[in-house]
C-alpha cells in the first residue's frame, strides 16, 4: 500500500506507540483510590534487577494484600502498583516491553521471573536441592537453614511439580543426625507424615550445633 504522507508529515513525531505494557482492566468502582501511603509502602522496597525476584514478589504480594475493595479485584490493584515497585534497570525493562503486551497478573509474573530468574537458574537450584548433602562438620541447624535457603530460591511452581518432602533432607544427613531424627520420631523418621517430619526437623533445628560427633 502506497504511503500517501507528505515529507513534512513523515518528519513529524509519532503519536502512537506510547501505551504502557501493562493493560489494567477497566475499574468501574465507586470511591476507588490508591492511597499514597500504600504507594509509599510499595516503593519502600524497590526492585532494581539485582535483588532476588522471588523475595520481591513475596513482599509485593504481602503489601498489596492489605488493600481491599469489594468491587476491585486484587489482581487489578497489583497491575496498577507493580510499576511503582521497580527502579533503575528493572523499570527500564518494563518500559521496553511492547505496548499492551501484559494483560493479566500471571502474564506479568511470568515475564518478570523469566527476565530475572531464567530457566537456567531454576535448573541449577533444582539440582542443588536434589543433590543436597550435609557438609562435613556442618551442624544440623546450619544444614537445615542452607536447605531452606535453596527452597526459597526455587519456589514450587518454578522447579518442582510437588514440593521436596522431608525425606530429601533426611537422606542428606550424616548417620548421627539421622539417628537423632529417628529418636525424636520415636522410631523410623521416614514413617512419619511429611508435616510431622517437618515439625520434628524444625524442633531439632532450634538446638544450636545439634549435630552429634
Amino acid at each position: 500500500m502506497a504511503d500517501n504522507r507528505t515529507m513534512a508529515q513523515m518528519l513529524q513525531a509519532p503519536i502512537e506507540g506510547y501505551e504502557d505494557a501493562i493493560v489494567v482492566p477497566p475499574i468501574n468502582a465507586n470511591n476507588f483510590e490508591l492511597k499514597q501511603p500504600l504507594i509509599n509502602l510499595v516503593q519502600s522496597n524497590k526492585f532494581t534487577g539485582r535483588q532476588d525476584p522471588h523475595n520481591h514478589l513475596r513482599f509485593f504480594n504481602k503489601v498489596t494484600s492489605t488493600f481491599r475493595h469489594p468491587e476491585v479485584p486484587n489482581t487489578s490493584v497489583k497491575l496498577l502498583l507493580f510499576p511503582f515497585s521497580l527502579d533503575g534497570e528493572a523499570r527500564d525493562w518494563l518500559d521496553k516491553e511492547p505496548p499492551r503486551s501484559i494483560l493479566t497478573w500471571d502474564d506479568l509474573v511470568s515475564k518478570f521471573i523469566n527476565q530475572y530468574f531464567p530457566p537456567s537458574k531454576t535448573t541449577y537450584y533444582r539440582n542443588e536441592i536434589i543433590t543436597f548433602y550435609q557438609k562435613p562438620n556442618e551442624a544440623f541447624n546450619e544444614a537445615w537453614e542452607r536447605f531452606k535457603g535453596l527452597l526459597r530460591q526455587c519456589p514450587l511452581d518454578q522447579g518442582f511439580r510437588t514440593p521436596p518432602t522431608p525425606d530429601t533432607f533426611y537422606n542428606s544427613l550424616n548417620s548421627n543426625d539421622q539417628d537423632a531424627l529417628d529418636s525424636a520420631a520415636g522410631g523410623n523418621f521416614l514413617d512419619k507424615m511429611p508435616q510431622e517430619g517437618l515439625a520434628i526437623i524444625e524442633s531439632k533445628s532450634k538446638v544450636r550445633y545439634s549435630s552429634i560427633v
